[in-house]
């Protein structure tokens, strides 16, 4: 198990990101959703929780099955997918990953959501606070994204918007910035076999950190796309990019609505985590160096784990990405 908290800010309120979140993940999953690949939303619920009151509960399915080497597919499921449940309580939320294939894998996020510069180190409760765990802080302006996710209009440094006079963000911005929020999100990966676990989870949390900062980035980018909207006007938002991403997939449940009846048998068992991130389905991979502006380097893109000598599960590769849609909305 491989744990570590990362603390990401953000140039708007908390009560403002309530709606920005459920903006970006909706936009994020539709666009990286195409040809049978993608994130299918299989259940979108309110749901009642004796201990963190009303929330909602979203389940789905992240397909990836092409994102796999070649001897992988040959041994896996025709359709290959994981499934993220997530339960949202805003500014608290939980987000589980899983895949029946890999039951030893696993990924739990949990975040918290704050006004303030990341300056809170005691956020989590007892339990999280006295286990040995990573900070890292993620610059959604300079720190790197994987290249082909580059666009210049949602590049941060140079991004400024109409609606909210906020940016350009300069070097340094997390200190000057207000408003200011944080976004607090401690992470367990679990990939529990022999001689693979630590190349494994260590990949994994690479592919977890350039999620979060593609989505965190994308959530300010579109900001004049989604600050005017109130939770009902994005709640439809939500419901019918939802409905387009399924066909666009190649899925055609019956028609996604948000129930009025919370549920209450879908409490989340073990390790709490946060709202469903964006999906990213390709390998990491990041810009050049620019000359006059050094960016902060980042882990390895790649992993290289051993060639299987028999279709063993043990030896399968981990998808490049989970959806991790901020993910990622799993209800956010």
């Amino acid at each position: 198990m491989l744990l570590k908290e990362y603390r990401i800010c953000m140039p708007l309120t908390v009560e403002e990101y309530r709606i920005g979140q459920l903006y970006m993940i909706s936009k994020h999953s539709h666009e990286q959703s195409d040809r049978g690949e993608g994130v299918e939303v299989v259940q979108n619920e309110p749901f009642e929780d004796p201990v963190h009151g009303s929330g909602q509960f979203t389940e789905k399915r992240i397909y990836l099955n092409s994102k796999l080497p070649s001897w992988a597919r040959a041994v896996v499921p025709r359709i290959f997918y994981v499934t993220e449940k997530a339960w949202n309580y805003y500014p608290y939320t939980i987000t589980e990953y899983t895949c029946s294939f890999l039951p030893k894998f696993s990924i739990h996020i949990e975040t918290k959501y704050e006004d303030n510069k990341g300056s809170n180190d005691n956020i989590f409760d007892c339990e999280a606070k006295d286990q040995e765990r990573e900070v890292c802080f993620l610059d959604i302006a300079y720190d790197e994204i994987p290249e082909r996710y580059y666009k210049e209009s949602e590049d941060l440094r140079y991004f400024r918007s109409e609606k909210t006079s906020r940016g350009m963000l300069q070097e340094g911005w997390r200190d000057t910035q207000d408003p200011i929020m944080c976004s607090y999100k401690l992470v367990t990966v679990k990939f529990e076999v022999w001689g693979l676990q630590t190349r494994v989870e260590q990949f994994v949390h690479k592919v977890v950190r350039d999620v979060l900062l593609l989505g965190h980035r994308q959530a300010f980018a579109w900001v004049d796309e989604w600050i005017d909207m109130t939770m009902d006007e994005v709640r439809e938002f939500e419901r019918t990019i939802q409905e387009a991403t399924n066909q666009k997939i190649g899925m055609f449940p019956p028609s996604i609505s948000i129930g009025e009846t919370p549920l209450s048998s879908l409490a989340p068992n073990g390790p709490a985590s946060a709202p469903s991130t964006p999906l990213c389905t390709d390998a990491p991979e990041f810009l050049s160096v620019p000359k006059d502006r050094p960016r902060k380097k980042s882990a390895p893109e790649t992993l290289t784990l051993p060639e299987p000598v028999s279709a063993e599960p043990a030896s399968i590769s981990v998808p490049n990405h989970s959806s991790l849609s901020p993910t990622t909305n799993q209800g956010e």
